[in-house]
Parts: structure tokens; C-alpha cells; sequence
């Protein structure tokens, strides 16, 4: 019975929008509690402190809720039209990560999900449901590699055969007993593009993060000033960033995007650094409503947009870094020193960007 439920739930889900569906059980990552520990331990959270918090739960989803029979791990694509590497050499523009030019998909998968498990539950009189879209102690990759939709790839990010690297994860637990699927397995191989292209060199080694690297660990998560060593390397990226994504050559068989909430807003796709500069609070929210940027805040995003303007090259936008350095917020204001700085002297050692990547450990 449960075999002919899961059949009509996929192809419900589906219909509903998912590209991909796959289900497991919720012991289904026994290695998750002692690889966070890992990384937790060894610092690499960074500032992210509800990553440390309920550990427990976030290594074990049969813990997080026992009366859980199964985890349905669902895939929504976001892929976007253009290159995002292509946007890297258009200096005094902005690049803001693929998934935040429209709408905050946290919102739009989490209604997804709602309408799948409330059909689910039409099917199961007495059954229970929990969704969860990224802001749960939740560990949405390995649980979506154990339910077959991809793998983890030596970016850590999820990747799968029939759908590249762009797409969100969505999570149903449920009371109702599903057959679980196959896990995918790694499919990497001795590619390593991925990790050759990260400007910061985030990965220690494949497989690997350290977050207080990663552009878009520093760009959404990190408070108060950026290392100095590492503004730089973060070149125009203003809100997250893409490159390793966007370089994994299983992208060609990404799919296509189909909701229309994620298709990028024109005026978000290369947006000029003068202009969001000039953002007071009142215009950050106005611009950015209804996006994740704005959770980040203007004084964290105009700080995110001096470092890009400082590594322009473009001394035309050194007025503008000049107008923020008696900025209320002290972080805006050092970055906006530091951008001086950089355009006043563009041949200094410290404003050269690097000439190349530094390498993580070889596979």
C-alpha cells in the first residue's frame, strides 16, 4: 500500500511544482552528528551559533522528533539565465547571488510544502506532519543524498544527475510510514573545480568547509568588520556568492526554474554600486522587500557594497566611499575608510587583488 501512497505523492508533488522527490528514514544519516561535531569544534561555524545549539537535534532528526516514520526530501529548481561568472569582470556593478534576485524562496517552498503535506494528510486520516525549509535544525543535505536526490559534492553543496546544482531543499517529516529510496552516491570523480575556483580558498580539502572563508558566509552571516586579508578576494560579490555552483560542469543538465518568483529581477542582476550605496534604511527595505537580502540589514549590505567598491578599480566611485566614512554604524564606516583607501592608491601591495587562487588540499 505504501508502495502505490508514495507513487501518487510524488507525482502530486510534482504537479505542485518539485522537480524532484525522494524519501528516507530519520536515521538515515548515522555519520551527520559527528561530522558537525567536527566542524563545530574546529571553529568553522564561524559566527553562526545556532549551528553549535541543538546539536542533538540537528545530527539526529529521530531525535528532533520521535514519532517520525519518514523524511521526504523534495527539489525545487532556481536555476538562473545568466552566467554569474560573467557578471565577475563588470567591476562597478554588484553580484548578488543567483537564488536572492527575486523572491525569498523560503517562503515560496515552504507554501509548496504545506500543500503536498496537507495532501498527504488527506490520504492518512490521524497522521502528522513537521516542514521545514532551511531554518530548523535540520540537516537538509544529507538527508536529501540518503533519499537519492544527489550528493554532497567537494563543495558540500548538494548536486544531482537530473539537476545540476541549482535548487532548494525542502523537508516533510511524517508519521506515515514510506518506502525510503536508494541514497545517491558520490559522483565527483577526480573533477576539482569546484574547489580551484574559490577565491578565498574556503576548503581545507574536498569535502570540506570552512565557513569564516566563504564569500557567502562573510556577505550574509558575518557581523561587524571582514578580515582585512580577505576584502580583497571577495572582489564585487555583495550578497553571496556562486562561483562554485556555477563551475561544476554537472550544471549542464541542470533544471529549468519553473516558478516565476525566482526568475531575476532585471534591476538585481549587475546592479551599480553607486546607487546602492546611496541606500538608507527606509530605501534598503524598499528595494529588498520581499527578498532574503533583507534580513541582512543596510548596514551590513552597504558594507558588503564599499568592499566591492573598493576592489572597482574605479576612482569615479571614491566620492562615494568618501560620503559613507562618517557613516553612523562603525562598520559601514570602516569600510568605507578601507575603500578610500584602496582607490587612492590602486598600486599599493595591499590593494592588488591576488593573481591567484590559493589551492586546498589535493584530492
Amino acid at each position: 500500500m505504501s508502495g502505490g501512497l508514495k507513487a501518487r505523492l510524488i507525482a502530486y508533488a510534482r504537479d505542485a511544482g518539485f522537480a524532484k522527490v525522494g524519501i528516507c528514514t530519520p536515521d538515515a544519516i548515522p555519520q551527520a552528528a559527528d561530522r558537525l561535531a567536527a566542524f563545530v569544534a574546529e571553529g568553522r561555524h564561524g559566527q553562526m551559533g545556532w549551528m553549535a545549539e541543538r546539536m542533538g537535534w540537528r545530527g539526529d532528526p529521530a531525535e528532533l522528533w520521535p514519532a517520525a516514520q519518514s523524511v521526504i526530501m523534495l527539489a525545487e529548481p532556481y536555476t538562473p539565465d545568466h552566467d554569474p561568472l560573467a557578471l565577475l569582470a563588470q567591476k562597478d556593478r554588484g553580484v548578488i547571488s543567483a537564488y536572492a534576485l527575486n523572491r525569498d524562496y523560503h517562503d515560496v517552498v515552504k507554501k509548496r510544502l504545506k500543500r503536498v503535506g496537507r495532501w498527504l494528510l488527506e490520504q492518512n486520516p490521524g497522521a502528522e506532519i513537521k516542514v521545514f525549509v532551511d531554518t530548523a535544525p535540520v540537516m537538509e543535505k544529507p538527508l536529501a543524498q540518503a533519499a537519492g536526490l544527489g550528493w554532497q559534492g567537494k563543495h558540500t553543496n548538494l548536486l544531482g544527475r537530473d539537476l545540476g546544482s541549482w535548487f532548494f531543499l525542502g523537508a516533510i517529516f511524517t508519521t506515515v510510514e514510506l518506502e525510503p529510496d536508494i541514497p545517491e552516491k558520490q559522483q565527483c570523480g577526480t573533477c576539482t573545480a569546484c574547489l580551484d575556483i574559490c577565491p578565498t580558498a574556503a576548503f581545507p580539502a574536498p569535502f570540506q568547509l570552512d565557513a569564516r572563508r566563504c564569500i557567502s558566509y562573510l556577505t550574509i552571516e558575518h557581523h561587524g568588520p571582514v578580515d582585512p586579508e580577505l576584502r580583497p578576494l571577495m572582489g564585487n560579490r555583495i550578497y553571496g556568492c556562486d562561483d562554485c555552483l556555477a563551475i561544476c560542469p554537472w550544471n549542464k543538465f541542470a533544471a529549468e526554474a519553473r516558478e516565476a518568483k525566482y526568475h531575476a529581477r532585471p534591476e538585481l542582476v549587475a546592479p551599480d554600486l553607486r546607487a546602492l550605496a546611496a541606500l538608507d534604511d527606509t530605501a534598503f527595505r524598499a528595494l529588498f522587500s520581499g527578498s532574503p537580502i533583507k534580513r541582512i540589514g543596510r548596514n551590513r549590505f552597504v558594507r558588503n557594497v564599499l568592499y566591492a567598491i573598493g576592489n572597482s578599480g574605479a576612482a569615479t566611485l571614491r566620492d562615494v566611499a568618501q560620503g559613507l566614512c562618517a557613516d553612523p554604524d562603525a562598520t559601514v564606516a570602516d569600510a568605507a575608510r578601507w575603500a578610500v583607501a584602496r582607490l587612492s592608491d590602486p598600486g599599493s601591495e595591499t590593494s592588488k587583488p591576488p593573481t591567484a587562487n590559493a589551492k586546498p588540499a589535493p584530492d
